[in-house]
């Protein structure tokens, strides 16, 4: 297989900084900016019919990352830089978290600034801005941008058992698709809200040929081996995210609430079996390895092997070749058939 290559972009949506102004408090008039130039209790608003574009965000080198080729907004390769997590208040009374990052251009200077909604934004709502934290931002960011399964999803170990994720332990042996038993690393949970672009997505028993039920964070890819190339990938093993498997019957959005997540970790990134389904394990790069624990995260050093140095690179289909209705259901017939 093709190695040393990048894990794929995750898609992001996002707000330009001029679609988010200030109708009321000291920065009245001026568009959102860097958490430095920020005032508590400014009111933000989007104008009507203002919808969200898509980030394509790469890993990058330290703790940056970069804009994605086919990414909708920015400039390709262009370096980007987590500045703050915000969070606001609408009139409602509810609540919703938001990352801001900074487009860098060749000169160091500031290109554009892009709001990251963690919920759902609507047109024509004053937004309070009630928080500016500039020190846990990369941890908020590293939590929606692992793959992550929910609570209640059976693992399959070594043994052939099937365990819970919430009962597995650090050291237990599970089944990987290409390096046999590998032990278990680290164990991550979280708590996020089930919201937007962000909800878990839900593929329903028998779509995979599982058994039963699986719930797992939207860009979460999961491993199809291809017996007849029914998507035209040209080749039999694919990597599919789940996102772009949704149709509103037997895949769907858990859009309500909050979710548990669980990140499994090995020494190399993985395939393991999830509710039967080949899925993925957390993968560490500059995105992600902030929600490692620090005395983990030091002893890991900048590069884990088997994490920069993919096996499963090249692997992953667009979601343009997956976009069609029956996309599940082809997936199900080509590795059955």
């Amino acid at each position: 297989m093709a190695r040393s290559r990048p894990a794929p972009a995750q898609v992001l949506p996002v707000y330009r900084a001029e679609d988010f102004v200030a109708s009321d408090g000291a920065n009245m008039g001026d568009a959102l900016s860097f958490a430095s130039e920020l005032v508590l209790d400014d009111i933000y608003e989007l104008p009507f019919g203002t919808a969200p574009l898509r980030l394509g965000v790469l890993a990058g080198q330290d703790t940056h990352f970069r804009i994605s080729s086919d990414s909708e907004t920015g400039t390709p390769r262009a370096t980007l830089v987590l500045d703050s997590a915000l969070s606001f208040m609408s009139d409602d009374g509810g609540m919703h978290d938001a990352l801001l990052m900074v487009e860098v251009d060749s000169d160091g200077n500031a290109a554009q600034i892009y709001l990251v909604p963690l919920t759902a934004l609507r047109s024509g709502v004053e937004y309070r801005l009630v928080g500016i934290d500039t020190d846990t931002a990369r941890q908020k960011f590293a939590q929606v941008a692992c793959v992550s399964f929910t609570r209640g999803t059976h693992i399959t170990l070594s043994s052939g058992e099937q365990r819970l994720i919430e009962n597995l332990n650090i050291g237990d042996r599970v089944l990987t698709r290409d390096d046999g038993v590998q032990a278990v690393r680290w164990i991550g949970q979280t708590t996020v809200r089930a919201v937007g672009d962000f909800a878990p997505i839900k593929i329903g028993a028998g779509t995979l040929n599982n058994e039963h039920d699986l719930i797992v964070s939207p860009d979460h890819r999961l491993f199809i081996y291809q017996r007849s190339d029914e998507v035209g990938a040209g080749r039999a093993e694919i990597l599919v995210k789940a996102r772009h498997l949704v149709n509103g019957s037997s895949v769907t959005v858990m859009d309500g609430g909050f979710v548990d997540y669980f990140q499994l970790l090995f020494d190399s990134h993985q395939i393991v079996y999830a509710e039967g389904i080949a899925a993925e394990t957390m993968l560490i790069d500059t995105r992600t390895k902030p929600v490692l624990p620090d005395e983990l995260s030091a002893s890991l050093g900048d590069v884990i092997p088997g994490h920069s140095d993919l096996p499963h690179a090249g692997l992953d289909v667009s979601e343009a070749m997956l976009d069609r209705p029956d996309m599940a259901a082809l997936l199900r017939k080509a590795s059955t058939r």
